[in-house]
């Protein structure tokens, strides 16, 4: 679970108008979504692919053309 403790800025009315959070909170929330992001992506994957090569496959592709 993330864990931030988020202080608020206020204007003259009291509404809150901006969140403050620390440089390591700040951090942890955008690896969070960095994370869900990439899980929504791969849903969206496995659902849309038809075809999904193996991974040997793969591997010995990239190894011919040099790139592993």
């Amino acid at each position: 679970m993330l864990n931030v403790n988020p202080r608020y800025l206020v204007n003259a009315k009291g509404r809150k108008t901006a969140v403050v959070l620390s440089m390591k909170e700040y951090r942890l929330l955008m690896e969070h979504i960095e994370d869900l992001e990439d899980t929504l992506e791969m849903d969206i994957a496995v659902r849309t692919e038809t075809e999904f090569q193996d991974y040997r496959e793969i591997r010995a592709e990239l190894k011919a053309e040099g790139k592993l």
